[in-house]
């Protein structure tokens, strides 16, 4: 009577024990997501894998972090180059060109190995934010059709408020009323004074006031995996590498926003190690969620005619090698 007891207390107590170890790049995505979906995911999910998979938990603290953006280190193939790896995010997506007027940006369109032009390069990676160039090369490197490719996200949030209810691939939807999946994209405003949440946004991309707004994507990898009410979503330049964050679902798979503090910004100044309640990662303006419409990849080119593009894993039940000792 007492084993059959055991054994029930342990049924009951397998879902939290298998939430707790989700590893929601190594798990399939779920049925019904289509090609286009999943190819952005694993694009994603290659590169957060390559990058030793650091992540920002659900209480908005960075609890990993191996390699940064401008360091000679390799990665977790053992082959590329950090650095070299951002340089690539830039000219594999499209998105160099746009910043050749900047110091260092014609450098990084040179093949590596000079000491002067590498220099040069690392510099302008350190002194330019590259997160949008690693969404446009995600949906580069899944062949995502009619995505607008730019070094700035509000270019792309933009394009898909403009296209409206049919937008494609992208359509602009209210974090707070619709649920994400699979391939979307969950953004936040940066550098605002004070929030403007969904509604904000729209004002402003309807009086053309938006202009080049600073603001940052992310691309959404899995949504209530295994029932643990957690959104997971990769982006790059998060911290200086390509990082996972995870945050909170409410029991109907809604995102659960922070509440708007329209007096002064989300990120409060008085975190510091006296006042660890003020310091949470995941308290942005999370302003718009760009819902994929997009089912279908383009074609792919044949090899002789593909950009090219630096080998990534597949993934593997294998573990992850240690990031390099720092």
């Amino acid at each position: 009577m007492a084993y059959r007891y055991l054994l029930c207390c342990l049924a009951l107590l397998a879902p939290a024990f298998s939430a707790a170890a989700v590893e929601a790049c190594d798990i399939p995505v779920r049925y019904g997501v289509s090609d286009t979906a999943k190819a952005i995911v694993r694009a994603a999910c290659d590169e957060h894998r390559l990058w030793y998979r650091p992540f920002i938990d659900r209480d908005g603290r960075i609890a990993s972090l191996g390699v940064t953006e401008a360091e000679a280190e390799h990665l977790a193939d053992n082959g590329l180059i950090a650095w070299q790896r951002v340089a690539g995010y830039w000219r594999e997506s499209g998105t160099l060109s746009a910043m050749g007027a900047i110091p260092g940006a014609t450098s990084c369109m040179q093949p590596a190995g000079n000491r002067y032009s590498d220099t040069d390069c690392r510099a302008f990676l350190i002194d330019n934010p590259w997160s949008a160039a690693f969404i446009s090369w995600v949906m580069t490197r899944a062949s995502v059709p009619g995505f607008n490719r730019s070094p700035r996200h509000i270019d792309y949030i933009r394009a898909a408020y403009q296209g409206g209810a049919n937008g494609s691939p992208y359509r602009m939807a209210d974090p707070g009323t619709e649920k994400p999946a699979p391939g979307d994209m969950l953004c936040f405003l940066r550098n605002r004074s004070s929030t403007l949440n969904y509604t904000g946004l729209i004002e402003a991309l309807g009086s053309g006031r938006a202009g080049n707004w600073k603001s940052h994507c992310e691309v959404v990898i899995g949504a209530n995996v295994g029932g643990d009410r957690t959104l997971y979503l990769v982006g790059g330049n998060v911290a200086n590498a390509v990082v996972m964050r995870k945050l909170m679902l409410d029991r109907t798979g809604l995102l659960e926003l922070p509440k708007a503090n329209n007096a002064q910004p989300i990120i409060e100044q008085g975190c510091s190690p006296g006042h660890e309640e003020e310091c949470n990662l995941n308290r942005q303006d999370w302003a718009a969620l760009l819902k994929l419409t997009a089912t279908a990849p383009i074609p792919v080119p044949h090899p002789e005619q593909a950009p090219p593009t630096a080998p990534v894993p597949a993934a593997s039940s294998e573990p992850v090698p240690a990031p390099p000792t720092r």
